[in-house]
């Protein structure tokens, strides 16, 4: 428990904050997951629709600063990549 004001409005700040990061990064991965499972299949327009959904989702988390620029960098061309030899 936190012994000043201070460290306690920190405390309150840290646990909305862990809320909205976590809501963020859970919004990605569940992107991801319907990507990867939209790729296992052969439709190829259905692939491409959930790239789209997911790269704006993980675009959004790293404009909020929710995710490593480089980190989303990584993941939009490995599923681009993915999208290529879907074709």
């Amino acid at each position: 428990m936190a012994n000043t004001k201070s460290a306690a409005k920190r405390a309150r700040q840290t646990t909305r904050r862990t809320l909205t990061n976590r809501r963020a990064l859970t919004a990605v991965k569940n992107q991801l997951k319907t990507m990867r499972e939209a790729l296992k299949g052969t439709d190829k327009a259905k692939a491409t629709a959930a790239a789209a959904e997911f790269v704006s989702a993980i675009d959004k988390a790293v404009k909020a600063g929710r995710v490593h620029r480089n980190s989303a960098n990584r993941h939009k061309s490995s599923v681009s990549k993915a999208l290529a030899k879907l074709a």
